[in-house]
């Protein structure tokens, strides 16, 4: 904990640079928009005419998680085509990053991979006048792992294989913990070039829950947002790990699935299930029925399941929140801040996310959301 803690602060520059350099998320999106985000005008300008802008106005100052970036590019894209007097910012700094500056008082809310802890709501009441931040489930995904081996399109990996690939364990391509779970592939004699995120990261943390879950003998690190394994090479963000694996031959990483595109080939997952699971959204979706609510009063963290035996359910998901204060929002921002996050976990904003690579909370907890979206003061 105090590694992490650590971490975060030295992290805090690097946040409040990104975060005072922002730049708008406007229709001509970014490097990092998947296709999907940007082609979805139809259903953007539907969406568009349902949004209630309230009084919203001006600025709107939010970080964190790269995860959800893409969801995040297509919910901005409906809400300034609703309300143009708003300009939302949001930079996907890390999970890490966009934590520490949220509990510095530098944004309205932090998007992050993981619910906060203990610690972390205590410092948060220093911020939330009155109250405390709370986490709300926005975003699902399932966490993929994209590869580069040459003449290899399709890769079974286990727990197991994974957490010695990840652990410097597993060394070369045609290892025979590799060959045994894929009989059919032509494995070339190539040194594995595994990647993890340099930043701190909810991805890091989520993808190192399963790890540890699912082949507790192979991975003897506790989760963290900073990554904890040695060796191995690093990149930061979604993005970077995922030019990491695009452009090197041998290359491994972890990313969300939004991530894994222009001809990134991602692993099928073998878990007790008959077959080995592929990352997609609907199969991440069936993994996420086994999630609980452990969060206590208006937050609402939840506790999932890295080891589902269930036909086609993933097991490497993750769930994205939006952390804002319950009670103490500055006044100049809440209208604004109400306004996005009522509009993001509406059915027309949770419809995006599967146009956008992702898929939409469950109805029992988002009906939830929106309860504690309606009443933040």
């Amino acid at each position: 904990m105090k590694l992490q803690r650590k971490n975060r602060l030295r992290a805090l520059s690097l946040g409040a640079v990104a975060v005072s350099g922002a730049l708008a998320l406007t229709a001509c999106g970014s490097d990092d928009t998947s296709g999907n985000a940007d082609g979805g005008s139809k259903t953007s300008t539907a969406a568009a005419s349902k949004i209630d802008c309230g009084d919203a106005k001006g600025q709107l100052q939010a970080s964190g998680s790269s995860a959800q970036k893409n969801a995040v590019d297509a919910w901005v894209k409906a809400y300034r085509t609703a309300c143009p007097g708003v300009q939302i910012n949001y930079n996907p700094t890390g999970s890490g990053a966009g934590i520490t500056a949220f509990l510095q008082g530098q944004t309205a809310f932090a998007g992050s991979d993981s619910a906060l802890d203990s610690t972390e709501i205590a410092d948060s009441k220093k911020v939330c006048t009155g109250g405390q931040a709370v986490d709300l489930p926005m975003v699902v995904g399932p966490i993929a792992v994209g590869f580069n081996v040459p003449g290899v399109d399709t890769l079974a990996l286990d727990a197991a294989t994974l957490a010695q690939i990840f652990d410097g364990k597993i060394t070369n391509w045609n290892d025979d913990a590799i060959a045994k779970l894929n009989p059919d592939a032509q494995l070339p004699d190539l040194k594995i070039q595994a990647f993890h995120r340099s930043d701190e990261s909810g991805t890091t943390e989520n993808f190192t829950k399963y790890l540890k879950a699912a082949a507790p003998k192979d991975w003897k690190y506790e989760p963290e947002k900073a990554w904890q394994a040695k060796g191995g090479q690093s990149a930061s963000g979604s993005s970077g790990v995922a030019q990491q694996v695009k452009q090197t031959s041998g290359a491994i990483s972890y990313m969300e699935l939004s991530y894994a595109k222009d001809g990134i080939k991602t692993v099928d997952v073998k878990t007790e299930a008959t077959e080995p699971v592929a990352a997609t959204a609907e199969n991440a979706t069936k993994s996420l029925t086994e999630a609980k609510v452990v969060g206590s009063g208006k937050d609402l963290a939840l506790e999932l399941n890295y080891t589902p035996s269930a036909e086609g359910a993933y097991p490497i998901t993750l769930v994205t929140y939006e952390i804002v204060c319950d009670k103490g929002n500055k006044a100049e921002t809440l209208p604004a801040t109400k306004s996005f996050l009522n509009y993001i976990a509406s059915e027309d904003g949770q419809a995006q996310l599967t146009e956008a690579g992702y898929a939409p909370v469950p109805d029992d907890i988002i009906g939830k959301v929106r309860e504690t979206v309606s009443e933040l003061s």
